[in-house]
């Protein structure tokens, strides 16, 4: 049972303008659990909805990329609510493949055959970042050869993005969604 119960239906009409602005047209499912928790702070919401909608629909990092970052910083939070809604959705459809998904979820994949350089080094990366809220100098240079700096800026905004997520859907204890994918057991 999460800590703060999500707003059930029917929604007042702001709340419902509110929400569909949060999903994508024709979801077969109700809003998830996670926003409409948000929703009972609008303001808050309203506010988190502005980079949360900035970061995934108009970012400069290749769908890819954002996915496996992520993938990875939810992980690495243990967050198998956002970890699992992720790799449902927005995953599949930037062109992860399953084991690229559950790479995520294991410790010191960066190197593995699943990865491309690149990736290898944004998985690097969220990993430093996770485990020291620092980035080394061999870690910059990493990235540095695949991208720019507004990229790079942007890559920094979105493993805090969902560190916070997480920080947020593992704080409140929220469930996992019924049609997410269910994050690896160990």
């Amino acid at each position: 049972m999460p800590r703060i119960e999500p707003l059930s239906p029917p929604y007042p009409a702001s709340v419902d303008q509110a929400l569909r602005r949060w999903m994508p047209p024709d979801v077969p499912h109700e809003p998830l659990a996670l926003f409409r928790v948000l929703h009972r702070h609008p303001e808050l919401a309203s506010r988190m909805f502005s980079l949360g909608a900035g970061l995934l629909g108009h970012g400069l990092l290749p769908a890819v990329d954002r996915e496996i970052v992520i993938a990875r910083v939810t992980a690495r939070a243990g967050c198998a609510y956002e970890w699992g809604v992720h790799a449902a959705t927005l995953a599949q459809r930037a062109g992860l493949s399953q084991e690229q998904l559950r790479a995520t979820t294991e410790t010191g994949t960066a190197g593995s055959t699943a990865w491309s350089p690149r990736h290898a080094a944004l998985l690097d990366a969220a990993d430093e970042l996770h485990d020291t809220a620092r980035l080394s100098q061999s870690a910059w240079d990493a990235l540095r050869v695949h991208y720019d700096d507004a990229q790079l800026l942007e890559l920094l905004v979105l493993i805090g993005w969902y560190r916070t997520i997480s920080c947020l859907a593992n704080g409140l204890l929220l469930e996992e969604e019924a049609w997410a994918t269910p994050f690896p057991t160990r």
